[in-house]
């Protein structure tokens, strides 16, 4: 018998959340109805946020937060260049230009030394960015006290892009609780910390903003007469108030994401066990974790390490990662450099312009994370690394 494929993320879905689903698909409401702000009041509660606004997906959630912050034409958008594409799409989506802020050497969030030395030359020359989205790499917070205080001094606003996040903290406040931001961003895709299928919120305590990141989902739509211009012409009308999107979370998801929320705890604690045990597996091979951050706990999205490449030449990072593959090993790469993207080099950046990104991205590798893993598939994770690095 051949052995299982072990993926580097999935769902855990159990009767609860079929049931749901289920449920809803019973009901009057497949989208829009009552499911939505059940999922959406789950979230903001659980990150101790006062809004909760429910969107199709990340992406969506970081598109419509950027507009609603105001950012447009002639406007900049600062994120780290290892993430997701999506996180600096978001600008572009909006007309801004998008630049990056090289990563930390131990953790690969967001650097602040590199993020002030930037905004001091930015002032230079003019070219402050009126939006900047550190992104929570692996499920560790960036530091958003000293990010805050900078975007202070120099007047940006902050999206947190918490896609990796949910279900950490940092300085003892729950992730996602928006002190040190405007606004943070989730996502449930199926290898996230919770899932909805597809789907995604923004948290945020800034009433105003929530109202129209709520009506930006909606196609610019309100049907609240008190926002109208002018006066309502009855109980059927509707005004569309600026140029919206459909970016609507339908009622299926909504309840599956819910029931999730449910869950969410008992999934934290144990990613955070398989965390430590990868952490005792691994010590003494030729790679190193990513640099724990003790001021907070992750959401322990991904587990990533970084090959000592000088200590297995002369094999290459390529052929670790094709190995633990022809073991079952279903590891990846997070990320390429957002930089680096054919789409990016279009735009005027080039190799060596965010060095510690660079030399991340050519040592990591993404090992297996879900809280559906026992102890025995990190010690076959182990097994397999030590096999593919001739061990």
């Amino acid at each position: 018998m051949s052995t299982p494929f072990l993926p580097y993320g999935r769902q855990s879905l159990d009767e609860a959340d079929i049931a749901a689903v289920v449920e809803v698909l019973k009901s009057d409401f497949l989208t829009q109805g009552p499911a939505i702000s059940r999922f959406e009041r789950a979230v903001a509660d659980w990150c101790g946020a006062k809004h909760g606004i429910a969107l199709a997906n990340g992406t969506a959630t970081l598109h419509c937060a950027a507009k609603a912050l105001g950012l447009g034409h002639g406007d900049v958008l600062w994120t780290s260049p290892i993430t997701f594409v999506a996180s600096a799409n978001a600008g572009r989506y909006c007309g801004a230009k998008v630049d990056f802020v090289d990563v930390d050497a131990g953790t690969a969030c967001m650097s602040v030394e590199r993020l002030a030395e930037k905004l001091r030359q930015a002032e230079k020359n003019g070219t402050l960015p009126k939006v900047v989205v550190p992104v929570h790499f692996a499920g560790q917070s960036c530091d958003m006290p000293q990010i805050h205080a900078l975007g202070q001094k120099y007047g940006f606003r902050i999206l947190e892009d918490a896609a990796h996040a949910l279900g950490g903290d940092y300085l003892g406040e729950r992730i996602g609780n928006c002190r040190w931001s405007d606004a943070a961003s989730h996502s449930f895709h199926p290898v996230k910390i919770v899932t909805s299928g597809e789907g995604g919120m923004i948290t945020t305590n800034d009433d105003e903003l929530a109202w129209r990141i709520g009506t930006l989902r909606t196609h610019g739509i309100t049907r609240d007469a008190d926002r109208m211009i002018g006066e309502s012409d009855g109980p059927w009308y509707y005004q569309q108030l600026e140029l919206g999107f459909n970016y609507r979370m339908t009622d299926i998801q909504a309840a599956l994401g819910a029931s999730q929320m449910a869950k969410l705890d008992a999934f934290a604690v144990r990613r955070r066990q398989i965390a430590d045990l990868y952490d005792q597996a691994l010590a003494g091979m030729p790679l190193r974790p990513l640099a724990r951050d003790t001021q907070g706990v992750s959401g322990w999205h991904l587990y990533m390490i970084r090959l000592n490449l000088e200590e297995i030449l002369p094999l290459t990072r390529r052929q670790v990662f094709e190995r633990l593959r022809g073991l079952g090993i279903g590891v990846n790469v997070h990320y390429i450099p957002v930089h680096l993207q054919p789409d990016y080099l279009k735009l005027g950046f080039k190799q060596g312009d965010f060095p510690e990104a660079e030399k991340y991205y050519e040592e990591c590798i993404t090992l297996p994370m879900f809280p559906a893993m026992n102890d025995a598939d990190v010690a076959r994770v182990r097994d397999a690394l030590a096999k593919a690095l001739n061990l």
